[in-house]
């Protein structure tokens, strides 16, 4: 099957659903024209679908190896990334000042999702990169961007995240690694464990962000620094100079993102790896969280990439496969089973829940630009706060539609679904590791109830219920029974979600326990009704648009369906969420773990 970018859904989305007009119009911006942002799409496209989608299934098929410490990746991928780099896509949301080409992360988002639906194991690897780049521009020295900055920035070197060890998981506190201070840098040593790229052939150097400790700091995560720790130290004149000292151990073996080397790094096993200290000694932290932010809406993306992909495949299988009459006919004769109502179900399942969450991706991307871009710092704080509240939303709910997605595709395909030929289970395990990783979807719920809404008592998410309800007068205006019932869903699934909310305000300080534990319920509510929202106004778009004659009315008509679709069915379930999310803590509440397990 032949992967195809879905521009015209992204292009809809860009401009009618997020404030792109708005972003274009922010200082730095002034030459992001329409035409130049329709042209990176359509040659990203062209890349995706050429490039990267025709070694998706190999790179699965062949994974990497790991041989005397040295890890090659599959067939077709180092000449990949020579293309991708040599055209300089890894460098659109960048300063120009550093090779960047200062393009909005709006648009930058749009293609990310190119590269991840055509193939994730691939986008992986830029994807870190432009997260260290992001770190290093904000927090990095003079001295590190100048010999750093601009490879990371173009793609010649590549980055890294390295958090987690053995024994902490999740649990940073817990890390162990150590950061000895010698003249003007810090000798690293340690282990760190699930390093997606940290180790592989595809560049000429890899720059890890290390967390560590100091001798002197404090326990726990006060005590967290982050060092700059490159594969190959940099000599004075820019070229690569010695062999730091880190390994790489080994690499998982993984039920999906085959393609993508996931190391077990070993730091200083001989005089220490040469590090440098990033920002201040115990801030580590605070500067991870920027680039893990970053991360995390960048793997929300990917369940967004991924399900568009799963979707497309079930897709055109529907139309191929030749199964059972016509339900309701006389005629015996076999059609495709997309002429099949269920069948059908299962295919705007895919598609709206697909559509849903890469509009919220996107509506959180232009919020930021706009919260880094826009000249009065009043209105840039209100669209931070939004993207500060909608990050765990994102990441969390879009990789659960990733998986859901991917599952109803094996489903559509029946029994060749469950065959590894079809391409269908591909899509399911790459899609499975992304509710893990950057924080399990679990965690992110807890962040949302705890950080996001509990600790501003409630600023953030009452001003978002605001704006998710100031739709429904332009919805009122909307003549027609399709966008009269979504509305209706619409304001039924707000008050849902703000009396979740009021429950999770009145119960947090004296019941945190009660209240986490319906966490991922409050979580899906709120993606189930910011989605739901930004679905609403697509249909009123995708009306006017017919009204007026502009657009394709094919899509504009199918845009209505899944908006129509998405309210039914999802936006349905507001009430029932509300429901478990306040009285889920029944039967949990004084379980012995001892015995009810």
């Amino acid at each position: 099957m032949k992967y195809t970018a879905p521009l015209t859904d992204m292009r809809f989305v860009m401009h009618e659903l997020t404030d792109f007009g708005a972003i274009r119009s922010m200082p730095g911006c002034e030459e992001v024209t329409v035409d130049l942002v329709d042209a990176v799409l359509d040659e990203a496209g062209k890349f995706g679908s050429d490039i990267l989608a025709p070694i998706n299934p190999s790179g699965d098929r062949q994974g990497c190896t790991f041989e005397n410490g040295v890890v090659r990746t599959a067939e077709g991928f180092r000449d990949a990334y020579a293309q991708f780099v040599e055209n300089g896509w890894h460098t659109l949301p960048f300063d120009p000042e550093y090779g960047g080409q200062g393009l909005p992360l709006l648009v930058s988002t749009a293609v990310s999702e190119i590269w991840t639906a055509a193939n994730m194991s691939f986008a992986l690897c830029p994807m870190l990169s432009q997260a260290g780049a992001e770190l290093l521009s904000a927090h990095g020295t003079d001295e590190m961007k100048s010999v750093y900055l601009e490879k990371l920035v173009s793609g010649e070197w590549s980055g890294t995240m390295n958090l987690t060890e053995p024994q902490a998981g999740s649990d940073l506190a817990r890390i162990r690694s150590r950061a000895v201070p010698e003249g003007d840098h810090y000798r690293i040593s340690g282990q760190k464990i699930f390093i997606t790229y940290g180790e592989h052939d595809l560049a000429d150097n890899i720059i890890h962000m290390v967390l560590a400790r100091t001798p002197d700091a404090p326990p726990g995560v006060k005590g967290i620094s982050l060092f700059l720790v490159p594969k190959f130290l940099v000599n004075d004149d820019g070229s690569l100079g010695p062999r730091n000292d880190v390994q790489c151990v080994s690499i998982e073996h993984k039920m999906g993102i085959n393609g993508s080397p996931t190391a077990m790094l070993s730091f200083g096993d001989n005089d220490g790896a040469v590090g440098y200290l990033v920002g201040e000694e115990n801030g580590g932290l605070d500067l991870m969280f920027m680039m893990m932010n970053n991360a995390r809406l960048a793997v929300g993306l990917e369940g967004v990439g991924i399900a568009d992909r799963a979707y497309q495949r079930a897709r055109d299988f529907a139309f191929e496969r030749i199964q059972g009459k016509m339900i309701g006919s006389h005629d015996p004769s076999p059609v495709a089973i997309i002429h099949h109502p269920d069948v059908q179900r299962m295919l705007l399942s895919m598609k709206s829940q697909t559509e849903a969450a890469r509009a919220l991706t996107y509506f959180a991307a232009a919020n930021l630009d706009l919260g880094k871009l826009h000249p009065d710092p009043k209105a840039a704080g209100q669209h931070r706060a939004v993207v500060d509240l909608l990050t765990p939303v994102v990441k969390a709910w879009a990789t659960d539609i990733g998986i859901d997605v991917a599952n109803t595709g094996i489903q559509v395909h029946g029994g060749m679904g469950y065959i590894e030929e079809s391409g269908a289970p591909q899509h399911l395990r790459d899609a499975r590791i992304a509710a893990i990783y950057e924080g399990t979807n679990e965690i992110q719920a807890i962040d949302l109830v705890g950080r996001k809404v509990a600790r501003d008592n409630g600023t953030s998410m009452t001003a978002f219920i605001a704006t998710i309800r100031g739709l429904d007068a332009e919805l009122a205006q909307v003549p027609g029974d399709t966008v009269a019932a979504i509305r209706d869903r619409l304001r039924r699934g707000v008050q849902d979600m703000a009396d979740a909310t009021d429950w999770l305000l009145e119960n947090y300080a004296d019941e945190p326990r009660r209240v986490t534990a319906g966490a991922t319920l409050y979580l899906r509510l709120v993606g189930i009704v910011a989605g739901g929202w930004l679905m609403a106004k697509s249909a009123a778009a995708a009306d006017r648009l017919l009204a007026s004659g502009d657009g394709d009315p094919e899509y504009l008509r199918a845009k209505l369906v899944t908006a129509r679709f998405f309210a039914d069915n999802y936006l349905a379930q507001s009430s029932a969420l509300r429901e478990m999310f306040v009285n889920g803590w029944a039967a949990i509440d004084g379980v012995d773990p001892e015995n009810a397990f």
